[in-house]
């Protein structure tokens, strides 16, 4: 039984700005959405991929204040160019999932934003599983991101997840994952590569 889906994919940034300029720029469309997650320190724009998908640009927020949470994505750490660093996937029950994740995945936190509420499950050390190319796990509890973002005329063809130790991530996320559009290939680094279809056509996203 599948216990998760592909619900969306996280390029990361040292500001928002640049985020947000990778991927309009490179996409040719604008993004739409988003805002501040107080508890994590952080700030984000969206872009639908579709009814169940979405891309997300985070940074760390320089305005925030009193974060209590651990930053996700290795935010802490992050230096270079904007780019294509993790995926999260969608769970119906964020505490069985865990249960057949990948050990460090995380512990079941509250966050919440406007007046949508969700369960995800963030590391102590803000990075997941095989150097950040295991996957986050969401609950949404209600309305989804991706249910209220407008449709950007974008879609998610596939995304390749290049690890050095290929083998043992699918075989710790069989438990979880079954969806067609990702691929997990052996590769010397941990690398992203999302094609986009997009109103002028198809697109990456590194």
């Amino acid at each position: 039984m599948t216990l998760a889906e592909l619900d969306h994919l996280v390029i990361c940034a040292a500001t928002l700005e640049e985020g947000v300029s990778y991927v309009e720029q490179t996409l040719g469309v604008p993004m739409a959405g988003g805002g501040q997650h107080l508890r994590t320190g952080t700030h984000n724009r969206l872009l639908s991929l579709g009814p169940d998908s979405y891309l997300e640009v985070i940074a760390v927020d320089p305005e925030a204040q009193g974060a209590d949470l651990p930053r996700m994505f290795d935010l802490d750490y992050f230096t270079g160019d904007a780019r294509l660093t993790n995926w999260v996937m969608r769970v119906k029950s964020l505490t069985d999932a865990l249960h057949r994740a990948p050990v460090g995945t995380g512990q079941e936190r509250a966050l919440s934003r406007g007046d949508m509420r969700w369960q995800m499950a963030i590391p102590d050390s803000g990075q997941y599983p095989f150097k950040g190319a295991s996957p986050g796990l969401i609950e949404w509890r209600g309305k989804r991101a991706c249910d209220v973002l407008p449709d950007s005329g974008c879609r998610l063809l596939h995304v390749d997840i290049t690890h050095p130790e290929a083998d043992g991530l699918r075989v710790a996320l069989a438990p979880l994952l079954n969806d067609a559009r990702v691929s997990i290939t052996k590769g010397d680094t941990v690398t992203f590569r999302a094609d986009i279809s997009t109103p002028t056509g198809v697109k990456v996203l590194r």
